[in-house]
């Protein structure tokens, strides 16, 4: 059972992957591995709290990858993830793959940046700023038509980006509070270049091998729906 940041962490290093929520394989989430008393509670730090500072260590990325919901991904697993995802379509036209590319280039250009960032870079929030005369988005709508969650999720869900962190608001005492907001970068930004020496098919299986064995009571239905 997890009761600090460093059992949440160690459970994902042991197992390489480890969705934040039930996934409905059971066991296999932070949530069924949390005593109820820290999943949501107001007097003690829980999983909630610890999403930071186990991504600010360095040694797995988080995002919406399983299944467009929360987890975690060790580095030793990450490039075969990254393999068998970049080599996956996750949009459903060419419509759509050229506005998630926008999205793309921008939070790279910037190195990272939150929604709230991106809306203002895009030209999404009108009267915040200016776009540069150049930039990519130029002709795109000015009001928040675009809704950035789902682009955002598809280019988790292809290992294009992760959450490189979350940031809270501060109270007049020195105290973070409220909903932790999302900070996206590209994994490459945060963890150098990670590649596996084999094909995304290759990846796929060995992704898929490790899972079962894993999980060997676990629906094999839902465990290809996790590697994606």
């Amino acid at each position: 059972m997890i009761y600090t940041e460093m059992d949440m962490e160690r459970l994902v290093l042991d197992n390489g992957f480890m969705p934040f929520f039930s996934c409905g394989i059971a066991g296999f989430s932070i949530e069924d591995q949390t005593p109820a008393r820290l999943w949501f509670s107001r007097d003690e730090d829980g999983p909630w709290e610890w999403k930071g500072p186990v991504i600010r260590e360095g040694h797995c990325a988080y995002g919406k990858i399983f299944d467009k919901k929360a987890g975690y991904v060790s580095l030793d697993w990450l490039p075969d993830l990254m393999n068998y995802r970049r080599s996956k379509h996750y949009a459903k036209d060419d419509d759509t793959a050229a506005l998630d590319d926008i999205v793309l280039q921008t939070i790279m250009s910037e190195g990272s940046a939150t929604v709230k960032e991106l809306r203002r870079l895009l030209g999404f929030a009108r009267g915040r700023g200016r776009r540069k005369a150049d930039y990519p988005a130029d002709d795109m709508p000015e009001t928040g038509k675009i809704s950035l969650e789902p682009i955002l999720t598809r280019l988790m869900m292809g290992l294009r980006i992760v959450i490189a962190d979350f940031e809270y608001n501060i109270d007049r005492h020195g105290n973070p509070y409220g909903w932790g907001v999302a900070r996206y970068a590209l994994p490459e930004a945060l963890y150098g270049i990670r590649r596996a020496q084999c094909t995304p098919e290759e990846s796929y299986e060995k992704i898929l091998s490790h899972l079962e064995k894993l999980l060997p009571d676990g629906p094999q239905a839902r465990i290809k729906r996790l590697v994606g």
